[in-house]
C-alpha cells in the first residue's frame, strides 16, 4: 500500500512503519545519518553494488545542466551530485542537507579531491530551504526525498525557490515493475542490508529504518501526482534497473 504525503496537518510523519511526532521524526533521521555519515559513501557502493553510481550519472544525463547555472542539491549529503555536476559544466552547486555530520563529510571529501571552487555546503532543511524566491535553475535530490518529515512542504519549496522555467530531478527508490522481483528485493532489504549495517557501519538499526523508509515511500506514478500537487507541469518518470529506481523529472511553470 502506497502511503499518503508524511504530514497531514497532524504533527506526526512516518518513521518506518511507525508514525510519531513530526519533530521526533527529523530528530530521528538527524541521528540516523549522523551514525552512518563517516561510511555512508562506502556503504552506498556496497548496498548497490555501484549502481547507485550510474543511476545518478543518467540524473545529470537527464538533468543536461548548463554552464553558469546555480543547483541546489537538496539532501545531498556528502556532494556526490554536486561533483558529478561540477565534472561536466563550471555551474554553482550547493549541498544543502540537515545532518551537520553529512555535511562534514562532504566538506572533507571536496577539500581531500582539489574541489574547491563551485560548491558549497549549506545546513538546511528541505521544508525550509534557507534561500531566496526564483533564484536557482535546478533542483536535484538523490536519495533524500522519502527522509524527509513533511514530503508535501519539500515539494512546494523545491518549486518556490526554482526560477520559472527551472527543473527539478528526484532520484529514489521505488517499486520494481517485475512482481517476480519483489520477494528478492525485500529479502535483500532486510536480511542483507542490516548485516551490512552492523558490519560497515556499526548501525544495523539504521539500514532497517532505511529499508523500512523505501517501502513506505509512493511509487512512481503516485509520486508523479504529489510534483503536480505542489504545482509542478511537465511531470514525467523513468524507471532504473526495472523500476528499483525511479527518477522524477518536473518543471517549475
Amino acid at each position: 500500500m502506497t502511503e499518503k504525503p508524511r504530514t497531514s496537518g497532524t504533527g506526526e510523519a512516518l518513521f518506518g512503519f511507525r508514525r510519531i511526532g513530526a519533530e521526533e521524526h527529523a530528530r530521528r533521521v538527524r541521528g540516523v545519518f549522523a551514525s552512518v555519515a563517516p561510511r555512508y559513501d562506502l556503504m552506498n557502493d556496497l548496498m548497490s553494488g555501484g549502481l547507485h553510481r550510474l543511476w545518478k550519472a543518467l540524473m545529470i544525463d537527464w538533468l543536461d545542466p548548463r554552464a553558469g547555472w546555480t543547483v541546489v542539491d537538496i539532501a545531498g549529503g556528502t556532494g556526490d551530485v554536486a561533483h558529478g555536476i561540477l565534472r561536466r559544466v563550471e555551474a554553482r552547486v550547493v549541498v544543502c542537507d540537515p545532518s551537520l555530520e553529512m555535511l562534514n563529510v562532504g566538506i572533507d571529501r571536496a577539500v581531500d579531491s582539489g574541489r574547491l571552487s563551485g560548491i558549497r555546503f549549506v545546513g538546511g532543511r528541505a521544508e525550509s530551504l534557507p534561500f531566496s524566491s526564483a533564484a536557482v535553475d535546478a533542483c536535484t535530490v538523490a536519495f533524500g526525498l522519502r527522509n524527509v518529515t513533511d514530503r508535501a512542504a519539500a515539494l512546494a519549496e523545491a518549486r518556490r525557490v526554482l526560477k520559472p522555467g527551472g527543473r527539478m530531478l528526484c532520484l529514489e527508490f521505488s517499486r520494481p515493475a517485475a512482481a517476480a522481483l519483489r520477494p528478492l528485493y525485500d529479502a535483500y532489504s532486510y536480511r542483507v542490508l542490516p548485516r551490512l549495517g552492523a558490519a560497515v557501519a556499526g548501525d544495523a538499526d539504521a539500514y532497517r529504518y532505511l529499508a523500512d523508509s523505501i517501502r513506505t515511500f509512493p511509487d512512481q506514478e503516485t509520486l508523479a501526482d504529489e510534483f503536480r500537487a505542489a504545482g509542478f507541469g511537465a511531470v514525467r518518470y523513468r524507471n532504473l534497473s526495472a523500476g528499483i529506481a525511479a527518477l522524477h523529472s518536473a518543471w517549475r511553470t
